[in-house]
């Protein structure tokens, strides 16, 4: 209760009593708050009063900032999810199913009656439950992988679909509302405010629609007044000023056209975002979660990046009005959506939207946790692709990105040549059929033929046909584990499990990556324990015996012309040492004297046969040389024998540390705080990795550090420097033997 206490005094008496609204009525009907028709009424004489005008104030809902008074800390985003007055709603919305989804329904009802059935009678229907349970997993695998335009604008407009909000408080560690355009009043349709993703900070934005009718009354539906656009604006500059990257969240039927939002300028609002937008000059992206609609959207989506959830939806008019301007009738809206092209992978043919970012089986609304990590991992990825580059040039890659819509651009000339199909030829796919067991049989003996026809014939082995044969029984193997599947009457499983392999662009969550290992690892111990049960399992493991053998030929083949270059190599190292002049002219030189000596037998002669010797020695030293520079070594293959064994015993000393229950969870761990740290972990996550990391090393260290393996090393290095000592000793014995016999022959010669 607040009172105002205002005393108002005449000169003259008056006619007419002036009631207390007269009095409070603007100086437009009156002055000075008279009204007007006291003032040409007033007589002289009047008795002077005095006016005591008391006014009651309207209480306002008192919110919850900063604090509430109990806050809970076990809140998902922490206390700072209390500055927002966006809270998890009370109820579970009712589950709603849309037109096309009625099959689903259908076959999901009877799964229920099935269960219930089997659960009053006490009868055993597991076979008809998990027949029902594939075929509604197919359908519904089907029905989502070939929707129409329309279906996916039903699906943008799904009632339950998770808003903004729903995304953020998800993918964030903090979150705190901003409010307000400093201009009129803040517009509840748009959100904005600053959160951390990985330690990194931003400024989010997006178009907000209820989660029920109370919440899009009060959220207009998602469809803003120039307020709601004035305040990302002041937004934009905000984080422009500070250096936070901008990401903004569409999800609008598009800008709220009444009255009076024109008269507010919501052209001008809208106008001013979009030339604000391209001169910011931090990175902006943009993703369509829902329904991008006309210039609503547009006003918050000029960015560098613009990423489409799989069902989003991205328009200037929506299927309706544009099926009421060119049909005449809004049934016709199934037809536009298809002409419109607005679906996410259409846009992405034209260039339009940079990226998709896949939903679960059922939409978004059937898991909107996950969905929300696969937006996480697309912002996390393209921003820290656009964090590279300086502002130059990303202020050109916003402009480029709109300059080149349509297929044209300017400045690059346009091939004048008209192109009559478009779309590109795809190419044709190789049906897998079974081949018989003879048949492979027949043509692995006759690749074994031939191998052994080119090792007699010291040709090079045909490395060529092995990779044809192996790719062949790989594709082989392929259709026998599609067939065994089908027998096993897991197909639909594996199927479902390869989906979502393939949906989990980067299970940063280590939550949902240990899940999904989980199911994997079940999936496949299911199907290891049933496949000897399996109609083709003879056939399929004569095909993977021989696909082992011909995957270890190929491997001795690869070694085998290794050891062939390496041959090779030296061969050519020892036609570079005797072409060499100074070699050549020794050579020449030694044979003119046995020439001129004229004998037939060098043990008759002492001196030459020393000489010949000599150079022998020299060559054989010289020819060691080059072939170490060439980084060939001869090495003695005793002593390899010993280092390949003291090799493998350490390898398999490591193997069991590895696999010890300590190290392995240490390492299970490491894993996990690499894939959540991601390509920018912050200072917290690089120094728990490198903590990891250290205790693994210590761990290995401390285990190939035993006393016995120690001892074996060290006595195997002795062994490998006494072997090198005494092949010197024996080579330096053998020089000085050559130079005795030389001496000998010429003392004899003299």
């Amino acid at each position: 209760m607040a009172s105002i206490q205002s005393p108002v005094s005449f000169s003259g008496n008056l006619v007419s009593k002036p009631t207390a609204s007269d009095l409070l009525r603007s100086s437009s009907n009156g002055v000075c708050g008279v009204p007007l028709k006291s003032l040409g009424r007033a007589q002289l004489g009047a008795k002077r009063r005095d006016f005591t005008v008391s006014a009651k104030l309207r209480k306002v809902k008192k919110h919850e900032y900063p604090w509430p008074a109990d806050p809970d800390l076990n809140v998902k985003g922490g206390v700072l999810s209390h500055l927002s007055p966006f809270k998890p709603l009370k109820e579970k919305p009712k589950p709603v199913t849309l037109d096309f989804e009625k099959p689903l329904m259908d076959l999901q009802k009877k799964i229920i009656d099935v269960q219930k059935m089997a659960n009053e009678t006490g009868l055993d229907f597991s076979d008809q439950i998990i027949s029902l349970e594939n075929k509604y997993q197919q359908a519904l695998r089907d029905l989502y992988t070939h929707l129409t335009p329309i279906q996916r604008v039903n699906i943008a407009r799904h009632p339950n679909r998770p808003t903004f909000l729903d995304h953020v408080f998800n993918i964030t560690e903090k979150f705190v509302e901003l409010h307000g355009d400093r201009a009129g009043y803040d517009d509840p349709a748009v959100v904005t405010g600053l959160g951390t993703i990985d330690g990194r900070s931003y400024m989010f934005m997006g178009h907000q629609k209820g989660r029920n009718t109370k919440e899009n009354i009060m959220r207009n539906f998602g469809m803003p007044t120039p307020h709601g656009y004035r305040k990302a604006l002041r937004m934009m500059y905000y984080a422009d000023h500070h250096g936070f990257p901008i990401v903004t969240f569409i999800d609008t039927p598009g800008a709220y056209a009444d009255l009076k939002s024109e008269e507010l300028g919501q052209g001008e609002a809208i106008a001013h975002n979009l030339r604000t937008m391209f001169g910011l000059k931090v990175p902006i992206i943009s993703i369509v979660m829902g329904e991008g609609g006309s210039g609503g959207a547009l006003a918050i989506g000029c960015a560098n990046k613009l990423l489409m959830l799989e069902n989003a939806v991205f328009y200037v008019a929506s299927p309706e009005a544009c099926a009421a301007i060119l049909w005449k009738t809004a049934k016709a809206s199934p037809k536009a959506a298809e002409k419109l092209k607005i679906t996410a992978t259409e846009l992405t043919k034209l260039q339009i939207c940079d990226g998709v970012i896949p939903e679960p089986l059922g939409g978004a609304h059937a898991d909107p946790y996950w969905t929300s990590q696969q937006i996480k991992t697309a912002i996390v990825e393209t921003m820290d692709e656009l964090l590279k580059m300086d502002t130059e040039t990303l202020l050109k890659h916003r402009a480029q990105k709109f300059r080149k819509l349509g297929g044209y651009q300017e400045g690059i000339p346009v091939d004048p040549k008209k192109k009559v199909n478009m779309k590109k030829k795809e190419e044709p796919i190789v049906p897998i059929s079974k081949t018989s067991e003879l048949e492979l049989r027949n043509e692995v003996d006759k690749l074994k033929q031939q191998i052994l026809e080119a090792s007699k014939s010291s040709a090079e082995n045909p490395e060529t046909g092995l990779k044809e044969m192996i790719e062949k029984l790989r594709r082989e193997i392929d259709y026998e584990y599609n067939e065994a599947a089908k027998a096993l009457g897991i197909e639909e499983k594996i199927l479902l499990v390869r989906g979502e392999v393939a949906k989990a662009r980067n299970l940063n969550d280590p939550l949902a990556r240990l899940a999904l290992e989980e199911k994997i690892e079940q999936l496949k111990n299911e199907f290891d324990k049933n496949l000897p049960s399996a109609d083709n399992y003879s056939s399929l493991k004569y095909k993977l015996d021989m696909l082992k053998e011909l995957s270890n030929a190929l491997n001795l083949s690869k070694k085998s012309n290794n050891k062939d270059k390496l041959k090779l190599e030296a061969i050519k190292r020892f036609k570079e040492l005797m072409d060499r002049p100074d070699v050549k002219q020794k050579i020449e030189n030694l044979k003119a004297e046995i020439a001129d000596s004229g004998i037939s037998d060098l043990d008759s002669n002492p001196v030459l046969k020393a000489k010949v010797l000599q150079l022998n020695r020299e060559l054989d030293s010289e020819f060691k040389r080059v072939l170490k520079s060439a980084g060939i070594l001869m090495v003695d293959p005793d002593t390899k024998e010993k280092v390949n064994a003291f090799n493998e015993e350490v390898n398999m000393i490591i193997d069991d540390t590895v696999n010890s229950s300590d190290l392995k969870e240490k390492i299970e761990l490491l894993k996990i705080e690499v894939a959540k740290a991601g390509d920018a972990p912050d200072e917290k996550s690089r120094s728990k990795i490198q903590a990891l990391e250290a205790e693994i090393k210590q761990a290995l260290t401390e285990a190939i550090s035993s006393p016995e393996l120690k001892q074996k090393h060290d006595k195997l290095a002795t062994e490998i420097s006494e072997g090198a000592k005494s092949s010197a000793e024996e080579d330096q014995s053998k020089h000085d033997d050559l130079k005795v016999a030389n001496l000998g022959a010429n003392n004899s010669f003299v």
